[in-house]
This record gives C-alpha cells, sequence and structure tokens, in this order.
C-alpha cells in the first residue's frame, strides 16, 4: 500500500479509530505538579514577607505564621512528592496512575485546598479543612491501585508515608478548629519529618546511582547496615516527636539520627559530583538534613542556636533543594532531554542554597540581623524558583521531544 493512505475497511469491518492524544500537560504526573509547585514556591514566599513586614493576613484560618509552615509542607512539598510518585510509581509498575482528565481534576483539588485556606475568613469555618483533606486520601488510591495490583511491596511504604503526612494535616486542622490546642506547630514540625523520611528512603535509592551512572565511579555504593540505620532511627525520631516533642531525650536523638544520616553518604560520590550541576545540587541539599539535625540537639541545650534555625536548615536548606533539583532532573528525562542543567537552572540552584546559608546562617552570627535575613533569603528563594518556571513551564507544556508518550 502506498505511504501515506489507510487500508479502507472491508464490508462490516471496523477499523479502530485514531487515538487523539491530548494535552502534554496531562500526559503525566510530574507536568501539573510541578507546574503547581513552582508557582506555589514563588507566590507563597512574597505572601509570606508581606506579613510578616507589613501586617497582612494570607491565612486567617490558621494565622500567618501556621499558614505560611502549612503551606510550604502540605501545599507546596505535598504538590512535589505528588508529581514524583504519580510519575514513579508508572515506572515502578509498569501500570499508569492517573493521567488526562483525572490528572488534571486530582491537581485541581490540590489547588481548590490552596484557595480554600486563602479565601477561609469568606467560607464556612469547617470547609477549607475537608478541601484540604481530600487531597492526600486521593493521591493514595491513585498510587496504591497499581502498586497492590502488582503486589510492589517494597513501595507500599510510600502508602504509610502519605498516611503520615494526612494525620499530621489533620491534627493542624484539628487545632485551627479548637479541637485539639497547640497541633499548628506540632502538626507542622511533624510533617516535616515524614517529609525528611521520604527523602531518606528516595536519597538511599537514587542519589548514589546517579551519581555513579553520571561520573563513572564504581566504587560509589550504599551500605546496607547504614542505610536500615538511617530508616529506623528517623521512624524513632517522628515518633519521639509525636510523644515527647520538647524533651530533651527527643534532641539527642535528633542529634544522634544527624551522625547516622551523615556516616550514610560516605561512599555516595560527592566530591565527584561537584562538576556536575544537577547532582551537586542534591548533595548539598541533602547535606542540610544533618546539619539541621545536629543544630536541633545543640538549640536544646543552649542559646546559641534558637530552635527554628534548625528546622530552616530542614526546610529551606534540604526540601528547598532537594526539591528543585529532583524536579529539575526528573522533568528533564522525563520529557526526553538531556540531563544537563542550563545556565539559568544552575543559578536557581546557586539562589536556593544561597537563601538557606542566609536564613540558617545570619541567626548564630547576629540575631539583630534576623528580618533582614528573611527578606533576603525570601527574595533568593523566590528568584529560584522564579528561574524553575521560566524555564521549565515550556518544557512541561510541550510533547516529549522524543516523540514518546508521558
Amino acid at each position: 500500500m502506498p505511504q501515506g493512505y489507510q487500508r479502507l475497511p472491508l464490508a462490516g469491518e471496523l477499523l479502530p479509530a485514531p487515538v487523539r492524544p491530548g494535552p502534554a500537560i496531562a500526559a503525566k504526573g510530574l507536568r501539573p505538579f510541578f507546574l503547581l509547585a513552582g508557582v506555589s514556591a514563588v507566590a507563597l514566599m512574597p505572601l509570606w514577607l508581606a506579613a510578616l513586614f507589613s501586617g497582612f493576613d494570607p491565612g486567617s484560618y490558621l494565622g500567618a505564621m501556621y499558614w505560611h509552615a502549612h503551606e510550604m509542607v502540605f501545599g507546596f512539598t505535598v504538590a512535589v512528592i505528588a508529581g514524583f510518585l504519580l510519575t514513579a510509581v508508572g515506572n515502578w509498575t509498569q501500570r499508569e496512575t492517573v493521567v488526562g482528565g483525572p490528572l488534571l481534576a486530582l491537581a485541581g483539588l490540590w489547588l481548590a485546598g490552596r484557595c480554600a485556606l486563602l479565601g477561609a475568613q469568606f467560607l464556612p469555618r469547617w470547609l477549607p479543612a475537608v478541601v484540604d483533606l481530600a487531597f492526600l486520601p486521593v493521591l493514595g488510591v491513585a498510587i496504591g491501585r497499581p502498586l497492590v495490583a502488582t503486589k510492589n511491596r517494597r513501595n507500599y511504604v510510600m502508602l504509610v508515608v502519605l498516611a503520615a503526612l494526612w494525620l499530621t494535616n489533620v491534627t493542624v486542622h484539628l487545632d485551627a478548629l479548637g479541637v485539639m490546642s497547640g497541633w499548628r506547630r506540632r502538626g507542622s514540625l511533624l510533617g516535616v519529618d515524614v517529609v525528611v523520611f521520604v527523602i531518606l528512603v528516595m536519597a538511599g535509592r537514587i542519589f548514589p546511582m546517579f551519581t555513579r551512572n553520571a561520573t563513572g565511579v564504581d566504587s560509589i555504593r550504599t551500605i546496607p547496615a547504614l542505610e536500615k540505620a538511617t530508616l529506623a532511627a528517623t521512624g524513632l525520631l517522628f515518633l519521639l516527636d509525636l510523644a515527647l516533642p520538647d524533651a530533651r531525650i527527643t534532641a539527642l536523638a535528633a542529634g544522634a539520627t544527624g551522625l547516622v544520616v551523615a556516616a550514610r553518604v560516605v561512599h555516595w560520590g560527592t566530591r565527584h559530583s561537584l562538576k556536575i550541576p544537577l547532582l551537586w545540587i542534591l548533595h548539598v541539599g541533602y547535606a542540610w538534613i544533618p546539619l539541621g539535625l545536629l543544630l536541633r540537639a545543640i538549640a536544646a541545650y543552649s542559646d546559641v542556636v534558637p530552635a527554628p534555625v534548625a528546622t530552616h536548615a530542614l526546610t529551606v536548606g534540604a526540601i528547598g533543594g532537594i526539591t528543585l533539583g529532583m524536579m529539575s532532573r526528573v522533568a528533564l528525562g522525563h520529557t526526553g532531554r538531556q540531563l544537563v542543567a542550563s545556565r539559568p537552572v544552575v543559578v536557581s540552584f546557586v539562589l536556593v542554597t544561597l537563601a538557606a546559608l542566609v536564613r540558617v546562617g545570619t541567626p548564630l552570627v547576629h540575631m539583630a540581623w534576623y528580618r533582614t535575613a528573611v527578606l533576603v533569603a525570601g527574595v533568593c528563594w523566590t528568584a529560584a524558583f522564579a528561574i524553575f518556571l521560566v524555564v521549565y513551564t515550556p518544557i512541561l507544556l510541550a510533547p516529549r521531544v522524543d516523540g514518546k508518550a508521558g
């Protein structure tokens, strides 16, 4: 048959209808959720700075401070986790999670939670909680169906993680509704614990592999005993934070966990990553985890280290750096592009690292510079993720360059 012609159907025969591809944004979970994460990172920080410096209240439901904490953990970070898991579970199981209309509906549900919290004063008091808390269970179903269907037990831990994140979020809302006093702070900090655990799980699986593949250094490896010790120590720390949040024994456990987390990377090839931006941002981001845990231990015994400094080492440094690095890398790989960071993206990596250094380091040097440090760090954070949006929005909205699905 000549090229460019379709075979005509025989009598009584129906040819399959042509497949009409949907919009690229709905082709894979990372696409809408990485975009939403970038937008939220750029929008949330200026709103928080406005609240801090002008008295503007962006979250009357939780109060400005806890709105900021909640949205950075259960808004921005959860969007990154959703994009990663919806994509990764498809690879792990060879079964798609959600695409097309259901994927866009799921992204809309996440967005509805953000809008409900911002506009809480115009809604029934209970409605922001209902809308915000709906997202993680639906996400759990989306990734749980292929995991259970393929009996992918190794990754059932991700379902446990989502359940833990949801429960910590529940405690924040119960405090806002006047049911459980004091849990806005505790729930937010427990949420950080869960996110750090997710990072530690995934870092052990992929950071050494990424580094070995990119550098060709065969000696890069993990040590199974340290992998198990890291996850066990982090899980224990979560339980201690739940039961004894401000006890000195919990702070000591945080310090001990930090030492294990640091020892774990001895053979991960960190020094070999320094010439490759898509690698060094992951290793630098990881380094903030043991530092944050050790600062937390010191803060319990000395006024030299304010407790929020340790928290921001984990949030701005580890979560900020690793999410930016992972979104940048995963978006390139899953759109068929070479794993090479462009110059603007390298600048964004420097900026998010600078944001962490300023936010954590300045109060340790001179507490009187605190407000200036928050402003400078906030500007650096916003600029870093604005660059991500400028570079990656066209990539995430366009089909794969290699013509494959996804």
